[in-house]
Parts: C-alpha cells; sequence; structure tokens
C-alpha cells in the first residue's frame, strides 16, 4: 500500500494511466482481505489508505474531466470510495466497538456525508436520517460530522455564504478534496437564487460575488456564462441582471484548480 500510494505523486504517466494501475491493485489488496477474512487494526488502516487513495482521485479525476471516458472514471472511482467506507464502518463496528473515543474514525465518517453534495453519486439503500441514528454518540457529536452536517444543510437550505466560509474555515485536507469537484455545481446554484432575486434594475455586481462564492472574478465570470447569464458592464464594475430568463443549470460543469479555497495535500 505504501509503495501504491507513492505513485501517486509519479509524473512520467498521466494521472488516468497512474489511477487505473492502483485502482486495480488496491481492489486486488480488499479481495484478499475478505478472502482471508481479515477483520483487524491493520485491516483497518489499508482501507484507510485505499479511501485516502480513491478521495484523492475525486478530486484530480474531476479536474480532468473532460470527457465521457473521465466521467466514467469520475463515477467508477466515487461508487468503489462509498464502498470501501461501507466496508470500512462495519470493521470499525468490529473492531472498534468498545472504543468510543477513536479520533480518526470521525472524519471518515464524515466523508460519506459529504459524498451527498452531489447529484450524480451513486446512492445507498438507506437514507442518512436512518444512518445517523445507528452511528455512536460520539461520532454524531464530533467536529468533523458536525462540519459535514453542517455543510449538507447550508447546501439544501441554500444559505451559500455560509457554506463557503466553513469550508474555508473547518475543512480538513481530505473533506476539501471531497466537496472541491462539487463547488462550481454549488456556485451555480447560487448563481441561480441570485438571478431570480431582485430587481432588474439591481445588477449584481461580480466582485461582491466573487467574494462570497470564494472564486476569482474572472472564473465566476466564465462559469455565469456556461450558465447563460448575460455580463454587462467592463473592468472592475462587472455585473449581472437579475430575471434573465436565458439562464440555466448546466448538465456538467469544469472544475477549475484557480480555486480561493482550493488545497493540495501531501501524503
Amino acid at each position: 500500500m505504501d509503495y501504491l500510494l507513492d505513485l501517486l505523486n509519479s509524473s512520467e504517466y498521466p494521472f488516468d494511466v497512474v489511477h487505473d494501475f492502483i485502482f486495480d491493485r488496491t481492489r486486488s489488496v480488499r479481495q484478499d482481505l475478505s478472502i482471508q477474512n481479515l477483520v483487524n487494526e491493520q485491516a483497518i488502516h489499508i482501507y484507510e489508505d485505499v479511501i485516502k487513495f480513491h478521495i484523492l482521485s475525486h478530486q484530480r479525476l474531476a479536474r480532468s474531466c473532460k470527457d465521457s471516458d473521465a466521467s466514467s472514471l469520475c463515477y467508477l472511482n466515487t461508487e468503489q470510495l462509498m464502498k470501501c467506507l461501507l466496508s470500512l464502518f462495519d470493521m470499525y463496528h468490529i473492531v472498534h466497538k468498545n472504543d468510543s473515543h477513536n479520533t480518526r474514525k470521525a472524519e471518515y465518517y464524515s466523508f460519506f456525508v459529504l459524498l451527498h453534495l452531489g447529484c450524480k453519486i451513486p446512492r445507498m439503500a438507506d437514507s442518512l436520517s436512518l444512518w445517523y441514528s445507528q452511528l455512536p454518540a460520539s461520532v454524531v457529536r464530533s467536529k468533523e460530522m458536525i462540519f459535514a452536517r453542517t455543510i449538507l444543510r447550508c447546501y439544501h437550505l441554500g444559505n451559500f455564504k455560509r457554506f463557503f466560509c466553513m469550508i474555508a474555515a473547518d475543512a480538513s485536507d481530505l473533506q476539501m478534496c471531497l466537496v472541491e469537484p462539487f463547488l462550481n455545481e454549488v456556485r451555480a446554484r447560487a448563481l441561480m437564487y441570485f438571478n431570480h432575486s431582485g430587481y432588474k434594475p439591481q445588477h449584481h455586481p461580480l466582485t461582491h460575488l466573487s467574494e462570497i462564492l470564494m472564486i476569482e472574478e474572472l472564473e465566476l465570470e466564465n462559469l455565469c456564462s456556461i450558465c447563460g447569464l448575460q455580463i454587462s458592464g467592463s473592468g472592475d464594475t462587472k455585473s449581472f441582471a437579475p430575471k434573465q430568463t436565458s439562464f440555466s443549470l448546466p448538465s456538467s460543469i469544469s472544475h477549475s484548480s484557480g480555486l480561493h479555497i482550493s488545497r493540495e495535500i501531501e501524503r
């Protein structure tokens, strides 16, 4: 596993090639653990490393997701990530059943919640509410889980200012890797709300919106164009008028690496 994770930093081949190589071998490692019925602390560490690989891939594949093949890689990676998380939670229940103060597992539980930000992820059978009720109280009250649940709530309520402020202030590196591919989707939804609010003479300045949505103004202008919004003005006075009927939520949005709050993570 150490050898495979070191390959993530390789620049000799394109990342999708590196990802496929590691993907196949980590899946074989998981199959080996399953065949031998190994459920112990070492198996937990291995699964946590596999999940780390899928999370880092989640971010990097989304940044390069420009065609249908890359999109399918993103989906398969996310699907395996969710399956790995559920297997890890079963191991936590068996190995850490009497350990309610494990500091590491709360963050891994939060990953499962954050994956529900996306509108195109593989869904599991049980609802999140039922899933929450089955968690140890120490996990539900942890700062990692409180962060993830608050982020998800802000997303559904449209509280985008708090959404981005919390991510910038409280997200761990791996949580940031998970959230980043969803940021432009959230920004597009925010633009929808801004477009529907206010009166036509009261334009929304891009400088102000870029601060709220934590994105470079040039990137925001490009996102507005993708959503069908007409920009007026020039220089520092660019803005868009609300009530534009040309607005539409794009079916897919490319993910820029030049975001204010994106962070790289080193192993």
